[in-house]
């Protein structure tokens, strides 16, 4: 015989299995509507893929796998969606979730399915997929995935020994001992499947020792297979992972660790024989076997139920008694926990319904305090320091609960089943549980909250930077320029060329002045000319001449219009002063840039073109207009204040009714200028008012 080894801990509660033992595996039946929680397992909830009103049938696909670790959920019956809302659940924290209603219609039919032929020619990817399609989860514990506990990276080591678990040491509950029972060929066939995608050196299916009808029959299905059935003593929590993993190994899967790091995966029974008829008869998982029993029921027994039936409706079978049963648990008395009510429906990790009466399963007396007894370190099977435990956990010390390995509780509740004071222990540890879980999530979003905001503060200042550095690169270019200039033979100091540039743009501002008292506005223009003549450049080629004179010559044309609409405008003479000095200035570009031009070409040469004389015959033409108002102005006899105020005055009326007038005409079209507008208008009106009182202050 093959040797066993022992875990730490553990206890022997009553069993109370033969209640349920009594008659074979009873069909539940289709009830009028069925219920299917979105989330049935570990990982994220399945996704809707069904609409109000529509009708599916029995096996179709009702809701998506939403993620690597999530299943999907098939129908279980044929009917009509009536809903998809938040119902009640059964969870342990009695909250609801989002549910797929549908109401039955009775006729139970199928969508067509069939499975492989040969399973062995698939590759395993193929079959890892056909079980997540299937929709299987771990159908005696948390619900883990299926295909992803099967999925092993092969990089993190192979897999030695496969497990299957036909353990079931939680008192009162016997579905997979019936189904061992009834269906050993079945759980054999899938353990075979399983060992051909995992290809482990063994596979081993564990049973305790009070279940000798079961192993009888697996022997007798094993008997030409691989398959090692392993008869071991029964303890309470035999069934854990952990604890099977070290009884048929000798074992121990490391805190904080998986089973596949010391080579070994586990499977449930139930979920071998849904695996195998997921592949061989191709159906998805939309029933199991589900215990119901408790003093509360007149015929306690095992029924195969729909995924999705009220619990009411299953219990009403085995002649529910609602009056003798205080509170109604899902599992078993140790692990199991209160439901909100009947109405909630079985799931695919319900292998137990559990009715007891007020005197079978008594509410717990209230806690005493702690006698340090040491009685709980003594029975639990994860080798931890529950005492120690307890006190961190009323303290919400969650570190010292992490350093004690708090997660490596299995939730068995043998602490407390042991405990002379009855201190809930494991409700402690759930609780803390949650919290700590709560605290990673938010530190997470927290952590995460940083890790944008540091990364964007990063990104501002490289751009930052790189703006710097592009500034710096500029000056540098521009110093370098000015050096290379001012090295070069014949060229002007850049320095001192800005100065009289700068000197020039000085001496165009007296164009605005008033006469009085201010410099001629053609003589400054003239004097600019003669000063940007006398520092500019040295000459360049012929064909970059020929393109400044053209340009000069457009802005040449530009600068007259501008002068003749001001004048029809009646402008400001400050405005039209300007415009002058700016033709006179052009005038005196182009002049240069014709004499320039005219050392490369002769004057009857092709190059000199008639457009070009126009320019230049213009240019002159301006500046002999602008000499001319000059000359007028000096023979003019000063005019008094009180008449440059009344002149000022009638050129601002003028220029207050021609805007006046381009007023009327904006609003009339509409035009985006009529803001615009209205602003000369009141500073036009204010420079007017301004003037009139200066008039009165003079007097008549």
């Amino acid at each position: 015989m093959r040797k066993v080894w022992d875990f730490h801990g553990g206890i022997h509660p009553p069993e109370n299995k033969h209640q349920s033992l009594q008659t074979p595996i009873q069909q539940a039946g289709i009830p009028a509507e069925l219920t299917f929680p979105l989330s049935q397992h570990i990982g994220a909830p399945a996704e809707p893929v069904v609409t109000l009103g529509e009708h599916v049938l029995k096996g179709q696909l009702i809701a998506t796998a939403d993620g690597f670790i999530s299943v999907p959920k098939h129908a279980s019956t044929s009917g009509i969606i009536t809903a998809v809302e938040e119902r009640p659940i059964a969870h342990a924290s009695g909250l609801p979730a989002d549910c797929i209603v549908l109401e039955s219609d009775g006729k139970d039919e199928w969508i067509e399915h069939s499975g492989v032929a040969d399973y062995r020619q698939l590759k395993k990817s193929g079959l890892l997929q056909l079980i997540r399609d299937a929709g299987i989860a771990g159908m005696g514990g948390a619900g883990f995935p299926a295909a992803v506990k099967l999925g092993v990276n092969p990089e993190k080591g192979s897999i030695r020994t496969l497990i299957i678990n036909g353990t079931e040491c939680e008192p009162y509950i016997t579905a997979d001992d019936i189904l061992m029972r009834e269906r050993a060929d079945e759980i054999i066939r899938g353990a075979e499947i399983l060992a051909h995608i995992i290809e482990p050196e063994e596979t081993l299916l564990g049973v305790e020792d009070n279940k000798p009808e079961a192993i009888a029959e697996l022997r007798r299905a094993a008997a030409s297979s691989a398959v090692e059935i392993v008869v071991f003593p029964t303890k309470y929590p035999s069934g854990g992972e952990k604890q099977l993993i070290e009884i048929l190994t000798g074992k121990q899967v490391p805190s904080g660790g998986l089973p596949a790091d010391v080579g070994i995966v586990c499977q449930n029974i139930g979920s071998t024989v849904a695996i195998y008829r997921a592949l061989v008869h191709g159906e998805p998982l939309i029933s199991r076997i589900t215990t119901v029993t408790g003093a509360a029921l007149q015929q306690p027994q095992n029924f195969e139920v729909l995924l999705g039936t009220p619990m009411r409706y299953l219990l009403e079978q085995a002649g529910y008694d609602q009056g003798k049963n205080p509170r109604l648990i899902m599992g078993g008395p140790m692990m199991g926990f209160e439901v909100p009510g009947a109405d909630v429906p079985i799931v695919k990790t319900t292998n137990c319904v559990l009715a007891p009466t007020a005197a079978e399963l008594p509410t717990p007396p209230p806690a005493q305090a702690c006698i340090r007894c040491g009685l709980c370190a003594e029975a639990c099977p994860a080798s931890l320091l529950p005492q120690q435990m307890y006190w961190f956990a009323q303290g919400k010390e969650f570190e010292k609960l992490e350093t004690h390995n708090l997660f490596d509780c299995i939730e068995c509740g043998a602490c407390s089943y042991v405990c002379p004071s009855n201190i809930p222990l494991v409700q402690y540890y759930r609780a803390s549980k949650a919290e700590i879980m709560q605290l990673r999530r938010e530190h997470a979003r927290s952590e995460h909250s940083r890790t944008r905001f540091e990364g964007r503060q990063e990104r501002l200042q490289q751009e930052a930077t790189a703006r710097e550095a592009q500034r710096a690169a500029r000056k540098t270019a521009v110093e370098k320029r000015a050096r290379q200039t001012a090295a070069g033979d014949g060229e002007q100091d850049l320095i001192q060329a800005a100065i009289e540039r700068a000197r020039a743009r000085k001496a165009g501002k007296l164009l605005t002045e008033t006469a009085a008292g201010n410099a001629d506005p053609a003589e400054a223009a003239i004097e600019k000319a003669k000063a940007a003549r006398a520092h500019a450049s040295a000459p360049s080629p012929e064909e970059k001449t020929r393109q400044t004179l053209n340009k000069l010559c457009e802005r040449l044309a530009k600068s007259e219009q501008k002068l003749v609409e001001s004048r029809a405008s009646g402008a400001q003479d400050k405005v039209i002063e300007a415009l002058e000095a700016t033709v006179v200035k052009l005038g005196e570009k182009i002049t240069a840039a014709e004499t320039e031009l005219a050392t490369y070409t002769d004057a009857s040469a092709p190059g000199s073109a008639p457009s070009d004389t126009a320019a230049v015959d213009t240019a002159q033409a301006a500046i002999e207009k602008a000499r001319a108002r000059q000359a007028d102005a000096a023979a003019a006899p000063p005019l008094s204040p009180r008449e440059q105020l009344q002149k000022n005055h009638e050129a601002v009326e003028k220029r207050l009714q021609t805007v006046t007038s381009k007023l009327a005409e904006a609003e009339q079209e509409g035009s985006d200028t009529v803001d615009a507008l209205h602003k000369s208008i009141e500073k036009l009106s204010a420079k007017k008012q301004q003037i009139e009182t200066a008039l009165r202050e003079l007097g008549d």
